[in-house]
């Protein structure tokens, strides 16, 4: 049973930060491409960020480039998301999520989210 755990949400002023992670058990996670999705109350769950096995490349939802930075430490099986400049817009529920193939068909594994609240 894959485990993705998220931690580091909390209530913060607008234009400050906070550095989500999410601890997964799987032990072979250097072998997925992971990322971080967001909620809003009365939204459908949104794209926000996306990394690679390697973590050389990363992608973005236009709406936090430049300000959100997503990483990975293969060794600590561990996702990270530093969130700079944070807006009210931001509020959300952030959810950690692991994409790969399994006998050539894609599975996902999701955490159990972690709050973002961004006061004005």
């Amino acid at each position: 049973q894959v485990q993705l755990v998220e931690s580091g949400g909390s209530l913060v002023q607008a234009g400050g930060s906070l550095r989500l992670s999410c601890a997964v058990s799987e032990p072979a996670f250097s072998t997925y491409a992971a990322g971080w999705f967001r909620q809003a109350p009365g939204k459908e769950r949104e794209f926000v960020a996306a990394i690679i096995v390697s973590g050389s490349s990363a992608y973005y939802e236009d709406a936090v480039k430049g300000r959100f930075t997503i990483s990975r430490d293969n060794a600590k099986n561990t996702v990270y998301l530093q969130m700079n400049s944070l807006k009210p817009e931001d509020t959300a529920v952030y959810y950690c999520n692991l994409h790969g193939t399994s006998w050539g068909l894609p599975i996902d594994y999701w955490g159990q989210g972690t709050q973002v609240t961004v006061s004005s």
